[in-house]
């Protein structure tokens, strides 16, 4: 099993597709370092790409369980939103900063999860991650631990593009 398999089924597990859809994720296939997955909701075939990071820091903590993902907005159509999920808190008052090839953008926590402060600023993320190469996400634990965790954007592209074609 691949660590996104695992990811897709921890997210089964603990009851996060039930935040957004009826029946667990599955994994449809990986694209690089991009893993294609759908799940039902009420009938119809939501897609949605996921990754998990390829080097962690600090070296020698616990980070749990950490990925970032590409989902499609409630409004449907070609419309998706960026989201990094932490294995972890994220410090009250702290953003969680997301870099793609010197560009950064800013999330904001809400838990252990962050989406972009302006909803506008969903395409511009995506848009990056697409023509870019690495990205990085940068958060504070709630106990005060820096971390940042490094992902490889190769297969995005074509992970989305099987997404938004997905039915």
């Amino acid at each position: 099993m691949t660590s996104l398999q695992t990811v897709a089924l921890m997210l089964a597990i603990i009851g996060f597709s039930a935040s957004f859809a009826s029946a667990a994720p599955r994994m449809i296939k990986q694209f690089d370092h991009w893993g294609l997955f759908s799940y039902k909701d009420g009938g119809k075939t939501v897609c949605y790409v996921l990754s998990v990071p390829s080097k962690e820091d600090p070296v020698g903590i616990d980070h749990g369980k950490n990925f970032f993902l590409v989902a499609p907005k409630k409004t449907g159509g070609a419309n998706y939103y960026p989201q990094a999920v932490m294995g972890y808190e994220v410090a009250k008052g702290s953003t969680i900063d997301v870099g793609v090839d010197g560009t950064t953008f800013q999330m904001v926590p809400k838990g252990n999860v962050g989406w972009t402060r302006l909803e506008s600023q969903d395409a511009q993320v995506i848009s990056a991650m697409k023509q870019g190469h690495n990205m990085t996400v940068k958060a504070t634990s709630k106990r005060g631990t820096h971390t940042t965790y490094t992902y490889s954007l190769q297969g995005i592209s074509a992970a989305l593009k099987q997404a938004m074609a997905c039915r």
